[in-house]
């Protein structure tokens, strides 16, 4: 699994995967008004007495009151949410700061502090840095890929999940926002350093496209920002005649559920991408019509494919339209809500779940690959080109 400093996990622990769904800013908003309009442009959360099924305000008016009463005694407000939302047993359930629900929105967008690497935990425990974004502060440092990160701010991170590491080196927007200092421990070979870098704005770049020496392009996703579905349309279209995909979304954690859908339809002529409910009412995602139905494709997937990312390559696999290698995907496939509590902090519980074109469920389940494999492999891409060939032939 490799993480990215845009879209990993807090250091704040409790919200989890929370940070990475997709459905909290722009799905869930559309199920609650019917609609899908305004999805290129922030979507803020709506009042406890919005127009939210009754089960749902019900939910929501619960952590509402907990943390009116908070306030009305001189305590936190948001401990208080988060308490009760801890007791409703809703996995998926976050509470966020407005200033941290604001940093959610503002990475959907496509924007992040960071000191601009992406990392991947090695078999040994080891965190190895993967990519360097150029003229990011971990450039400027002359930090490489290949390093190996031993420590950051002093603390030893082998054997650390890498989501909460590059959760580290992210830090948090209100303690450790743009232009704080963090202090990391590599190692290159025989040499070992420390480095002192400065968290700067970034902007992600989640689509990168490339061609093989035998013509295949590969297409990689890291998340699906605004944007990112009209990417992927693009470099389809631009892909020369004769030749495969490769779709890679190994450590995809999600994004705007309404670029998935475009990106799907890079691939699809129209029809069924996926259905979701929520409290009980079944609403359908849809293609655009048009897409390449024809070239040879292939997803790559991974235990860090989550969320816009599952839907995607659910809808490929059962519609016939690609065949997916790697290994299952993370599992998550449920609509959260978003709600303005008092003291201003928004809290987001899970409202629905939605499932493939077969009616597959993903959520705690996740995607089974056609062809399993270590998508971790250096030979996982031939094995994809060999696939490609079949298809071909």
């Amino acid at each position: 699994m490799s993480g990215r400093d845009p879209f990993c996990q807090p250091r704040r622990v409790r919200h989890g995967a929370a940070l990475t769904l997709v459905f909290a800013s722009v799905l869930a908003t559309g199920a609650a008004t019917g609609s899908f309009s305004g999805t290129d442009r922030k979507s803020e959360p709506e009042p406890v007495r919005s127009a939210a099924p009754a089960g749902d305000r019900d939910r929501h008016e619960d952590v509402a009151r907990a943390a009116a009463r908070a306030m009305a005694d001189g305590k936190s407000p948001m401990e208080a949410a988060e308490r009760a939302v801890s007791r409703s047993g809703d996995r998926w359930g976050a509470v966020y700061s407005r200033g941290e629900y604001e940093e959610l929105e503002d990475a959907l967008d496509g924007r992040y502090t960071g000191v601009g690497v992406s990392a991947r935990r090695e078999r040994d425990g080891g965190i190895e840095v993967t990519e360097v974004r150029s003229g990011s502060p971990a450039a400027d440092a002359g930090i490489r890929e290949g390093d190996r990160l031993r420590s950051v701010d002093g603390e030893e991170v082998d054997g650390r999940p890498v989501t909460e590491v590059v959760s580290i080196l992210r830090g948090d927007a209100e303690s450790a926002p743009a232009g704080t200092a963090v202090r990391l421990g590599l190692e290159r070979g025989t040499r070992a350093w420390t480095e002192t870098v400065r968290r700067a704005r970034l902007s992600a770049d989640s689509v990168t496209v490339r061609t093989l020496a035998d013509g295949v392009t590969v297409v990689r996703v890291a998340s699906f920002t605004k944007g990112v579905g009209a990417r992927v349309r693009e470099a389809a279209a631009r892909v020369p005649s004769g030749t495969g995909v490769v779709l890679d979304l190994r450590g995809n954690s999600g994004g705007l559920v309404t670029e998935a859908v475009t990106a799907a339809s890079a691939f699809l002529d129209g029809g069924l991408v996926a259905t979701y409910d929520v409290d009980g009412d079944q609403r359908a995602l849809h293609a655009a019509s048009g897409g390449d139905t024809a070239r040879p494709l292939v997803a790559l997937v991974d235990g860090g494919t989550m969320s816009a990312a599952e839907l995607l390559t659910g809808a490929l696999q059962d519609r016939g339209r690609a065949v997916v290698l790697g290994s299952r995907t993370f599992g998550k496939g449920s609509v959260q809500m978003p709600s303005t509590l008092p003291g201003g902090s928004v809290a987001e519980l899970t409202v629905g779940h939605y499932r493939t074109p077969s009616g597959r469920g993903v959520d705690g389940k996740g995607i089974t690959p056609d062809l399993e494999v270590d998508p971790a492999d250096p030979a996982t891409l031939e094995r994809a080109r060999t696939v490609l060939s079949g298809l071909g032939r």
